[in-house]
């Protein structure tokens, strides 16, 4: 059997299509279409006409594209940029009229406990206990765990487009005090999580998503012509250096810069900033760089047979909490 994914994110729509045999997402096939939404948006976060007819259109094109590898009906499901327009609604209701697929948007805790599943399969259980970070566009994921699932998982508003948005809109090198506010801005949102981080002393740290793996290259990590078998790795010292490198260049030229490309040149900095000041107050000197996140966990769960929140209910893992018992496990113990 095929399964697929389709994602929409901040820069690109995704098209994932893979075989479903022995308990792992085989990839067969992937797509991609740069829509580049993040630079569509009004000052209000929302998305106007012709943003929402590029989605309904890539959207359309990947759903045929899958059908014609033979995959079942793909999840398309769409990030923080859709999530958090204010417009949301209008643009869900576009897709489906103009496509027949129901775009899901899932929780930002949703998508870190399912980054987490996949981080965890391909790290496996010598992994011990597992803290996993994802930057995207507009949010940070942080989760923890013991077991398959996350123990602990949370979304804060830290995505390296939305900071570059609100910090670093011009594109020239940011003054000293541009960076010192905004790396106090990320150090007051990331306070308790980093402590609980810190409490809960995982054995192995990962990190997913594309600013990562892009900033773990410009680090000396191999490129991906290697393969996905390649242990890559970034470490907190390397990053520092990052975050200097990328600030005094002017976000144009910060493509030229190994692994960095164009289309994420101007954000690069700020998810370096995002991702070194998370490792220094987490007490991470080390991350290793997960190929799988929230699409293989999508998949996962597909292969897995866990299909209920696949027809629209609303609780993708069954470690899912309340939204009390999540602020009351956000607590650090004392």
């Amino acid at each position: 059997m095929r399964i697929s994914v389709v994602d929409v994110g901040s820069n690109t729509v995704r098209l994932a299509i893979a075989d479903a045999r022995d308990g792992a997402p085989l990839p067969v096939h992937t797509a991609k279409r740069r829509l580049r939404l993040s630079e569509q948006v009004d000052g209000e976060r929302r998305l106007g006409p012709c943003a929402v007819e590029s989605i309904v259109e890539a959207v359309r094109a990947a759903c045929a594209e899958a059908e014609r590898w033979g995959s079942d009906e793909p999840f398309a499901f769409a990030t923080a940029i859709v999530r958090d327009a204010p417009n949301r609604d209008e643009v869900l209701r576009a897709v489906e009229e103009g496509t027949g697929v129901r775009l899901r948007v899932l929780p930002g805790e949703v998508e870190a406990e399912l980054t987490f599943l996949a981080a965890r399969r391909w790290m496996g259980w010598r992994a011990g206990p597992l803290g996993v970070l994802d930057i995207g566009g507009g949010t940070l994921e942080v989760a923890f765990g013991r077991g398959r699932l996350p123990d602990f998982a949370i979304s804060l508003p830290l995505g390296a487009g939305r900071l570059t948005r609100e910090h670093l809109r011009d594109g020239e090198p940011p003054s000293d005090e541009t960076l010192r506010t905004l790396r106090r801005h990320v150090r007051h949102q990331l306070r308790d999580v980093a402590a609980r981080i810190r409490w809960e002393g995982p054995l192995t740290a990962a990190a997913t998503s594309r600013t990562f793996t892009q900033l773990a290259r410009l680090c000396g990590a191999p490129p991906g012509r290697h393969g996905p078998f390649v242990r890559r790795e970034l470490t907190r010292k390397a990053l520092g250096c990052a975050v200097t490198e990328l600030a005094a260049l002017p976000a144009a030229r910060r493509a030229e810069l190994p692994g960095i490309s164009a289309p994420r040149a101007a954000q690069s900095l700020a998810g370096a900033l995002v991702g070194h000041t998370a490792m220094k107050l987490m007490g991470i000197r080390e991350l290793t760089i997960s190929p799988w996140a929230i699409r293989e966990g999508i998949l996962l769960r597909r292969i897995e047979g866990d299909t209920a929140w696949w027809s629209g209910h609303p609780q993708p893992t069954e470690r899912r909490p309340s939204a009390q018992r999540a602020a009351l496990r956000l607590a650090v113990p004392r």
